[in-house]
């Protein structure tokens, strides 16, 4: 047996054990399979890891995530399963755009239409390189068994190749299309935002009510009403009965007289207000919605930078954060100012990239039709059968309808579906450099889509980029090797878990549906396990303002990677918001110095190897410890299977320091200190059998202390690596 250290300190550990298991190639599948770990027609089980952003360093949120997928893999890995755990990074388009063009300006007062297309791209992919391998780093760090020989990134070559040929399928079926619509507008970064992307504030401001002919409307955005010819009402409102739809009336506006339409509709809100509102329809969704049923006029009143247009007269070419007071002062010399609520509470919608306040416009972009019917030739989902006829939005809602996928926990099914009943097209392309670039070329009237460019002179490429989550809802399947049918698609696809905070449910979860659903026809994942917010002590969101972030490279340096991920498990049920504080994350390095610690008595108590194939004549009691172990290792492999992996982690916390450490060893320390006799070799046996056990189980949850302990253990069936011993089978 080598000696084994006094205490245990994972500063020196860590980063050796983590070489170890990357050079040995089990994180690789096909090495598995090849030394025997898993059988060639073993069951597979994979998880492909959510991207994070090459925008910055990882939080606490991904430690959690980290924490939870690696527990999953490591249990899979011991159970003989063929299991894939695919890393990669997101290019994230908006936000390194964002963050290079902050710091170029701020550096040299630049902006990237200073620099150039080119030259602009080659500054941003130098921050990204530099990003990624920070992250990387930090993957590594936490002990993430990742199979780093398939790693992906959502700008690589293969993952253009998947984007291109996706966009090509759908835009050929008629479900990518070039339209107007409204869409979210960032003035600032003069681009389209996606909803996944809005960041909603809530601000403190003023709510208005004018007057309106005999009707009072209520708004927040005065600046906004130059256009407004509609009065909206709902039908079964008593109070504007005499009111006929269609009907007009001359009332007097912000710069004189127009003709106003009645326009009855249910999407009024008969208790918001006095019930009746006008309609903004080229800068609101729900009024664009308005005026698309009843065929209404559309008219643009702030452009694109921000700025009133002509419609608004003497206000014309002002910002409106500046025009807002003056156009009020003015509706007010004509009376038409009822009343001001001066404490109104609004939600105000922000670029969470840019920091730009979004303006919804009426633009020319390409769009995802959700509610357009085609045909999924091929299904292997059963609510959808080949060759029927469907539309992306029941795709999505019936293949969790019919339990296809399992989201956990339940409840957030509810709002599944209801972002679903309120799903718009999606708007996929964007007004950036960095991303996908749209796969659209242009010559003279002709228009092609294709996955290279055409041949021939004159053609130009749409200058737009794809949505970061039009690359990211194909992640499952293009990081198994799509379009090309490859040995790992049919393998590990569809994936065994899908691995998420519950804030990026109905973006990126119903992305993935929607385009694996469409392109593979089957499910990207059988389950969704979604975690919850990690907060601080208090219940707070961290952030940089409150100065309550916790830093997971902090704590590992201070406490290790097995402490921290134990802190972010245990108490965390699926959905649920965490509170973190350092003093939790210490409470679990005491935990794992309790482990070495125990594992040191054992080691240095017994004599010579071990045969635990071998049992030795045991008491009836000790009988009954082996049968308390095997009901142990069946519970905790039971909620491991089932996501309660905070139940597994706490119940083999409590067990190893309050059972074993406290009562069976304590009650086993006279016999085992004994020089010769059958008590002993058995003692012997079964603190090595529970102990070996115990690390076997406790792996996944903390690897590194694990590991090292393993690495000493005198038993003859050891293993090169803990990591692919054979998960307990009593």
């Amino acid at each position: 047996m080598k000696e084994i250290a006094k205490a245990y300190n994972s500063k020196e550990t860590e980063d050796r054990i983590y070489k170890m298991w990357e050079e040995s190639g089990f994180f690789n599948p096909d090495v598995c399979v090849k030394k025997g770990i898993a059988k060639p027609n073993a069951e597979s089980y994979s998880i492909v890891l959510p991207p994070p952003n090459v925008t910055g360093t990882l939080h606490m949120g991904h430690a959690a995530m980290l924490a939870i997928e690696d527990i999953l893999i490591r249990a899979a890995r011991m159970q003989g399963k063929k299991t894939l755990w695919i890393p990669g990074t997101d290019h994230a388009a908006i936000a390194t755009q964002a963050k290079v063009e902050s710091d170029l300006y701020k550096k040299e007062k630049k902006t990237r239409r200073d620099l150039g297309r080119e030259e602009f791209l080659k500054l941003v992919e130098a921050f990204a390189k530099e990003s990624h391998d920070t992250i990387i780093h930090q993957l590594r760090k936490m002990g993430s068994s990742l199979d780093w020989t398939r790693e992906a990134f959502t700008l690589d070559d293969k993952r253009n190749m998947a984007v291109r040929t996706a966009f090509k399928r759908m835009h050929d079926d008629g479900l990518i299309y070039r339209g107007a619509r409204i869409v979210n507008w960032d003035p600032k970064m003069q681009t389209t935002v996606s909803d996944d992307e809005i960041e909603w504030i809530e601000e403190q401001g003023k709510f208005y009510y004018l007057k309106y002919g005999p009707f009072v409307i209520g708004t927040s955005r005065p600046e906004t009403k130059f256009g407004d010819k509609y009065v909206v009402l709902h039908p079964d409102d008593n109070r504007y009965k005499q009111y006929k739809h269609g009907q007009q009336l001359q009332v007097e506006w912000i710069n004189g007289p127009i003709t106003a339409t009645v326009i009855k509709d249910t999407a009024v809100d008969m208790e918001f207000g006095t019930g009746a509102m006008t309609i903004t329809p080229w800068h609101d969704a729900t009024d664009f919605d308005i005026a698309q049923r009843h065929r209404l006029d559309k008219q643009q009143i702030i452009d694109f930078q921000g700025k009133l247009l002509p419609i608004a007269g003497e206000f014309a070419g002002l910002h409106i954060s500046k025009a807002r007071q003056l156009i009020v002062e003015k509706l007010q010399n004509k009376g038409l100012v009822d009343h001001i609520d001066e404490k109104y509470t609004h939600r105000l919608a922000t670029n969470s990239r840019g920091g730009g306040i979004i303006e919804p416009q009426i633009k020319e972009q390409w769009f995802v039709a959700v509610n357009k019917p085609f045909t999924l030739k091929e299904s292997h989902i059963p609510a959808i059968p080949s060759e029927s006829e469907t539309t992306l939005k029941e795709l999505i809602r019936k293949t969790v309808e019919s339990k296809q996928i399992a989201i956990l926990p339940e409840r957030f099914e509810k709002t599944y579906y209801h972002w679903i009943d309120n799903l718009r097209d999606w708007c996929i392309s964007r007004q950036i450099w960095y991303g996908h670039r749209v796969p659209v070329w242009y010559r003279d009237k002709e228009t092609y889509a294709g996955v290279q460019a055409p041949e021939g002179e004159k053609w130009e490429q749409d200058p737009d980029t794809l949505d970061t989550w039009f690359s990211s809802g194909l992640w499952t399947f293009s990081t198994l090797g799509w379009p090309e049918q490859t040995q790992d698609l049919k393998t590990y696809h569809p994936t065994t878990v899908l691995e998420t905070g519950y804030d990026i449910l109905f973006f990126w979860v119903a992305r993935m549906i929607l385009m694996a659903g469409y392109h593979t026809g089957n499910v990207p994942f059988r389950n969704v396990y979604l975690h919850g917010l990690v907060r601080d002590d208090q219940g707070r969101k961290m952030s940089k303002s409150l100065g309550n972030i916790i830093n997971p490279l902090d704590m590992i340096e201070k406490y290790g990677a097995d402490a921290t991920r134990l802190s972010l498990i245990i108490g965390a049920a699926p959905g649920n918001d965490i509170k973190l504080s350092e003093d939790k994350v210490r409470g679990y390095k005491y935990f794992t110095n309790k482990i070495w610690n125990v594992s040191r008595f054992i080691l240095l108590n017994t004599e010579g190897e071990v045969d635990l194939a071998k049992k030795p004549q045991l008491t009836p009691k000790q009988e009954q410890l082996l049968e308390e172990l095997k009901k142990l290792s069946q519970e905790t492999t039971q909620d491991i299977a089932n996501f309660r992996l905070y139940l597994a982690g706490e119940k083999l916390y409590h067990y190893f320091w309050h059972r074993f450490a406290d009562v069976i060893i304590e009650e086993s320390k006279p016999a085992f200190r004994q020089s010769t006799g059958e008590e002993k070799i058995s003692t012997q046996w079964l603190l090595l059998a529970i102990l070996t056990t115990l690390l076997k189980l406790l792996h996944p949850f903390t690897p590194f202390v694990t590991e090292e302990i393993y690495q000493h253990l005198p038993i003859l069936q050891r293993k090169q690596l803990l990591m692919v011993e054979q998960w307990p089978i009593l």
